[in-house]
């Protein structure tokens, strides 16, 4: 009787065991983390990457770049959606803008937005690059002569020479005019005119007797002011009143010795190729976001400003005259062909061009 009873405790205390040893592994099992094998709860992220991180330099100062590359590239961080930022920064901010490509080249900058000018890329068709005398009109020039002219192709074969840097695109800027502390009415008010100019087009108005000048982006106001200056052959009026030289200058010459600046996006080959495929087609995307956009403020800016600024007054040289500003020009397109047989293409593709704009009539060209 007592050994039944005995067997009957000793079955209940096992019992307890086995129930007691299953609730505490049910109970570990929900507070253990899942381990790779385990399936992983419904709304939990995967691991969190650090994104990628990339430093813009462009030729701007601070007011103007917020219009000309942080505003596309503010959106390019939001599309990124984490996985990419780009930071952008200024002229000069980082490397002085004639050491950009170099700095390009190194990896010190992933990615620059310039003229191949004023950066002293080491390529032939640099000289093309910012202001080429009076081969555009309108921003429309530049953008099409690039896309559906062949420019596109010459422009990737040279910077394919050029080691560790990629070319991407090229776009349309504002047009290059005169904004001065002193009145331009003749060819002959030009001489011994102290402009801030980029190098080509500084050169080519050397021989109406303007000296060019060449200083860090940020000093230019200061050095109209003291008088170091006479003013700014270096933007439209849009850019005038943008970063300040309308409140420094007096006259804005209306006659433009181009009507477009060409501009470039250019990366470090090695951090291009490192990005995947989804996002380097982010960045093309961004890019032509940015080129469309300065289409449309500047071709918005330059009447605007120059019918509602109220600080410019605005001056003309005579067509007539301006005559032999042009001719000069397209004797300089000569002298830059003898340079190398690509610039030599180039100089044709401008000719052609112009030529079949005059043929075209209005819109594209009026009677000249």
């Amino acid at each position: 009787m007592l050994k039944g009873r005995s067997k009957k405790i000793c079955s209940f205390i096992t019992l307890s065991l086995l129930i007691t040893s299953m609730l505490i592994l049910d109970a570990c099992s929900e507070k253990a983390p899942a381990t790779a094998d385990s399936a992983e709860p419904a709304g939990v992220p995967a691991e969190v990457k650090e994104p990628i991180k990339w430093r813009l330099q462009s030729y701007a100062g601070p007011a103007l770049n917020e219009y000309v590359v942080k505003n596309a590239i503010d959106e390019f961080n939001i599309a990124a959606n984490g996985e990419m930022v780009i930071e952008v920064y200024s002229a000069d901010q980082l490397v002085p803008q004639g050491e950009i490509l170099r700095a390009l080249q190194e990896g010190t900058i992933d990615m620059a937005v310039s003229d191949d000018d004023s950066m002293a890329a080491p390529v032939d068709v640099s000289i093309f690059g910012a202001y080429f005398p009076l081969a555009a009109r309108y921003g429309l020039d530049v953008n099409v002569l690039w896309n559906w002219y062949g420019l596109n192709d010459i422009w990737k074969e040279a910077y394919d020479e050029v080691e560790n840097v990629t070319w991407l695109s090229h776009g349309s800027w504002d047009p290059c005019n005169f904004a001065t502390t002193k009145p331009i009415r003749s060819i002959k008010d030009f001489q011994g005119l102290r402009m801030y100019m980029f190098p080509t087009g500084g050169e080519f108005m050397k021989q109406f007797g303007v000296v060019p000048v060449t200083l860090p982006y940020e000093d230019v106001e200061m050095a109209i002011q003291t008088g170091m200056l006479d003013g700014v052959a270096w933007s439209g009026i849009t850019e005038d009143y943008t970063v300040g030289w309308a409140d420094v200058t007096k006259y804005y010459l209306t006659n433009p010795i181009s009507g477009a600046w060409a501009g470039g996006w250019f990366v470090n080959t090695e951090s291009w190729e490192a990005l995947p495929e989804h996002l380097q087609q982010l960045v093309k995307l961004a890019i032509d976001k940015s080129h469309y956009f300065r289409l449309h403020w500047y071709w918005y800016g330059e009447a605007y400003y120059r019918t509602q600024g109220g600080k410019l007054e605005l001056t003309s040289i005579p067509d007539d005259e301006w005559q032999i500003v042009e001719d000069a020009a397209y004797k300089f397109w000569d002298e830059v062909a003898q340079e190398s047989p690509r610039n030599a293409k180039v100089v044709e593709i401008f000719k052609e061009y112009v030529d079949t704009m005059k043929k075209a009539g209005p819109p594209y060209r009026y009677d000249e």
